[in-house]
């Protein structure tokens, strides 16, 4: 293109009267660029700059729509306007809008003009807000044709990590790298190169690199391991095998045997015919155990050097025999830990603790016994004093942590971890400790991970893993969608994160597959929009996703439920943030979220747009419905009444309250019916701190007349599970303002025909045993039978039984207590009635037959202490003596002897 005029087609309509004075501004100038016909010479830097200066001042004012609007229409007249390009491509660039036409339009046109400077000054205000393929390229072009070398390399390097198709340049940069010593840097760079030669299906370059990295990190053979399956599934099983054989001899050479057993295994596992390959692992084997007095044996009886046999279960086969030899030590399900004493042909002899030279077959111990290695967690219980033991446990959590997982398959999880240790070698006061040092020490070692099956099983790495890779193995063991999402946040949480590697890569995959095969708008879907979302923003070439957020929320049938399907609260805020911005009816949405986001930010901002009838119909909807909406009416009783609005909606405060108590009630029957139990026992916590220990009950009661109190004592009353103290503190509060105060159901009985009567004093003692029981004596009883279970065979095992025995007596008692409890009913000290007997008085009696007197009090069986002349009223005593008044007679049987009493006098007894 030459120096061409831009011009305008047809002339810009005059900016509205009404309009701002910068967006006439812009509008004029967009005029006289047309009425001027400006060319590309008349443009500098420094006309970019002023254009800086005004698009500064429009986001103050929040203009930014306006002036879009006014050069979008301006470019639909004329596509080669450099001042509507300008203004509408950073605009949509500060916005974080995919589309860069804009720019890229008015970049070409400097560049194919030859102004240097310009196109340099775009580029790099394009890379103002982040990495841009086309912007670095083009400037690295330029740095190239001005012969600065160094800058070029530069832009290079950002390149690579903004552009994760460019192979090449990766390999150059290594090659530079090379040239310079920096051999770190160079693995950095031929890493990079390999992942993507390998997408691109190159296999001679694949190859060279493998080679190239061969030579510089040998020892990394998880990486090599790891890439090998990537270049079986994208290119070819035989290329992964080729390579690794290169692998294989590199491993030879170093004399690590082990690992070259490891390389062949995977060899075979591609193709198990490969006759090479098992006799490489054969005389492998023959290296490894030369110094074993069965070996040939063994090869012989597993026929691994024979080709009809399957090469695996050969392997396993052999390796199965090869542990049995003199020294090793094996377990044997009844005897515990031995060590093998000899072996005398086909016969093995074995030294156990409790059973000394004890032979068997080789046959039968191969079935029988299990081999163990000497620095197994039972072995060491058994030749290790326990107070060294003890010690090593205690002080050093990650060497007792690799030692616990490996002794069972490199593969245990925290349960297992306990078992081993509490109470064997730790005290479960000194496991609460440990277990804090040991989760640090399983968070942070190198040389811990998880299975990529089970993020529960923790494994021991020969090789130290790199965080990425531990976080990556994290993400494939989550079985929950959220926390997968916590995991990759985790993943980007460092400085130098390196987005294209394949950890990261196949992470965000996992969450760009939702938008792509979504037929429902589920939380999954929102949650891997919003994600992606925010991180395109932090790194713009990652591209944000293709779809809008209007269109997404549009397709949402169920929005409160798809907000609590959020199961991560950033997302939740996110997600409302995103409403706000782009819904234009965010006030109706965010009234109808309220009630399941219970943030106080969505009440603010219903405040601020002066949605205040809205919020008194929201409270009104609320309490109107409380049983739908129990959490909400909590929240709001908690933070909003006070507020004028709440005050609009004309709820009464003994309304207030009696909803609360129906609230209650609700929640105490549903954790009795296990539904949603912790959600239940969160508001009834809640709820019952309102009412009890905020004292809004009490507070209600010193200012409200006797219908009203007479009418919520009535509700409180039916709550059957509220703690019977909490009612007598309530009803003795009425008595003290209203001392003639009759209770709803007050008789001259006093005593209930159901439940157990009881005093506040024996109650709490009840509940401190059952507490005792249930955390202190129930969990060592539980730790006692793990530990029996521990010592193997059942059938003659004391402690076991024991044990189980303990337990049945504990269940027995706990049982009981519960009914016990359950059947309370709190005696109120103030309700006595000395008319007649009943409990709490004392009664002096009359022996007619003996014409002496005699005393007594009358409580329940757990206060019973006939000694003490306190009888309980379900005695057969204290039952004919019940309801009777002062000069009553009675005949009470005991042993065939008729005893006539006579009521002399009823006194309430004293607590």
């Amino acid at each position: 293109m030459s120096d061409v005029d831009v011009e305008v087609e047809v002339d810009v309509d005059a900016a509205p009267a009404e309009s701002a004075p910068l967006v006439k501004t812009v509008l004029d100038m967009l005029n006289e660029e047309k009425w001027t016909r400006a060319t590309l010479s008349n443009y500098s830097e420094h006309q970019f700059r002023e254009l800086d200066e005004l698009l500064k001042d429009a986001l103050e004012k929040r203009l930014y729509d306006e002036i879009k609007k006014a050069c979008d229409e301006h470019l639909s007249h004329t596509k080669n306007s450099i001042i509507a390009l300008y203004l509408s491509g950073m605009i949509n660039l500060s916005r974080q809008i995919i589309d860069d036409s804009s720019l890229v339009s008015l970049v070409t046109i400097f560049v194919d003009n030859h102004k240097v400077s310009i196109v340099k000054y775009l580029c790099e205000r394009i890379l103002d807000y982040g990495e841009s393929k086309f912007a670095l390229r083009t400037l690295a072009d330029c740095y190239k044709n001005d012969d600065e070398e160094d800058r070029v390399t530069g832009i290079w390097e950002r390149l690579v990590k903004a552009d994760y198709e460019e192979a090449d340049l990766a390999k150059s940069l290594a090659e530079n790298a090379e040239r310079q010593g920096k051999s770190d840097e160079a693995v950095d760079y031929y890493k990079k190169a390999l992942h993507r030669y390998i997408n691109k299906q190159q296999f001679t370059n694949v190859r060279e690199i493998w080679a190239k990295l061969l030579d510089y990190c040998p020892e990394e053979i998880d990486f090599f391991l790891h890439v090998q399956k990537r270049i079986a599934k994208n290119i070819s099983q035989d290329k992964a095998v080729a390579l690794l054989e290169d692998v294989y001899t590199s491993c030879r050479k170093r004399n690590d045997i082990d690992t070259a057993i490891d390389i062949l295994k995977s060899i075979l596992q591609y193709n198990e015919r490969d006759s090479r390959a098992r006799q490489e692992i054969t005389g492998c084997f023959r290296e490894k155990y030369a110094a074993h007095s069965q070996l040939e044996e063994y090869i012989r009886i597993s026929n691994l050097n024979q080709s009809y046999r399957n090469v695996h279960e050969a392997i396993q086969d052999f390796e199965k025999h090869i542990a049995f030899d003199k020294g090793n030590f094996v377990y044997h399900r009844t005897w515990g830990v031995g060590r093998i004493a000899r072996i005398q042909g086909d016969d093995i002899v074995i030294d156990f603790s409790k059973q000394r030279d004890h032979s068997m077959s080789l046959k039968m111990a191969v079935n029988a016994l299990q081999t163990l290695a000497k620095d197994h967690i039972w072995v060491l219980k058994a030749i290790w004093k326990k107070e060294k033991l003890h010690e090593k446990v205690k002080n050093d959590p990650e060497w007792a942590l690799k030692t616990v997982i490996r002794s069972f398959g490199n593969s245990c999880d925290i349960k297992r971890i306990k078992a081993e240790l509490v109470p064997s070698v730790l005290s479960a006061g000194e496991w609460t400790n440990w277990n804090t040092r040991a989760r640090d020490v399983l968070r942070t070692d190198p040389s811990l991970g998880v299975s990529p099956a089970n993020i529960d099983l923790f494994t021991v790495r020969e090789r130290p893993v790199s965080r990425d890779e531990k976080l990556y193995n994290e993400f494939k063991a989550e079985r929950g969608f959220f926390e997968r999402v916590q995991t990759l946040r985790s993943f980007v949480a460092e400085k130098d994160v390196e987005l294209d590697s394949d950890y990261f890569i196949e992470m965000h995959t996992y969450f760009t597959a939702f938008l792509r095969s979504y037929s429902q708008v589920t939380e999954q879907v929102v949650a891997s929009y919003l994600l992606l979302k925010d991180l395109a923003g932090r790194y713009p070439q990652l591209g944000a996703p293709q779809l809008s957020f209007p269109e997404l929320f549009n397709g949402i049938e169920d929005i409160p439920a798809v907000f609590l399907g959020l199961k991560e609260a950033k997302l939740r805020e996110e997600f409302l943030s995103h409403i706000k911005l782009l819904i234009p009816s965010w006030p109706d949405i965010y009234i109808k979220l309220f009630p399941w986001s219970l943030t106080s930010s969505i009440i603010a901002s219903l405040e601020r747009e002066g949605k205040e009838e809205e919020l008194t119909a929201m409270v009104r909807t609320c309490f109107e419905n409380y049983r739908d909406y129990r959490e909400a009416v909590v929240w709001l009783y908690k933070n909003a009444v006070n507020t004028p609005w709440f005050a609009r909606a004309g709820i009464s405060e003994e309304k207030l309250l009696i909803t609360l108590i129906h609230i209650l009630d609700i929640s105490y029957r549903e954790i009795e019916n296990h539904r949603d139990t912790t959600e239940n026992r969160k508001i009834n916590r809640q709820v019952h701190g309102i009412l009890f220990r905020d004292e809004a009950l009490a507070s209600f009661i010193d200012g409200a007349d006797t219908d009203a109190i007479l009418r919520l004592f009535t509700y409180i009353s039916d709550v059957k599970d509220l703690d019977p103290a909490d009612k007598m503190k309530l009803r003795s509060r009425i008595v003290d303002k209203y001392p003639d105060f009759h209770f709803f159901g007050d008789t001259e009985k006093t005593l209930v025909t159901r439940g157990l009567m009881v005093t506040l004093s024996k109650y709490n003692e009840k509940q401190r045993q059952l507490n005792h029981i249930m955390e202190v004596e129930v969990p060592a009883n539980s730790k006692d039978i793990a530990f029996a279970l521990s010592l193997g065979d059942l059938r003659e095992n004391a402690e076991y039984k024991a044990a189980k025995e303990k337990q049945d007596i504990l269940n027995s008692t706990v049982a009981k207590l519960k009914d016990e409890i359950d059947r309370a009913q709190l005696f109120d000290p103030a309700s006595v009635n000395a008319n007649r007997v009943s409990f709490g008085t004392k009664v002096r009696l009359l022996n007619n037959s003996t014409g002496e007197e005699e005393e007594y009090t009358i409580l329940g069986p757990w206060e019973s202490d006939p000694d003490n002349k306190v009888i309980s009223y379900l005695s057969p005593f204290g039952g004919a003596m019940l309801n009777k008044k002062a000069g009553e007679r009675f005949v009470f049987s005991i042993n065939d002897e008729k005893i006539s009493y006579t009521v002399q006098g009823i006194s309430a007894a004293t607590f």
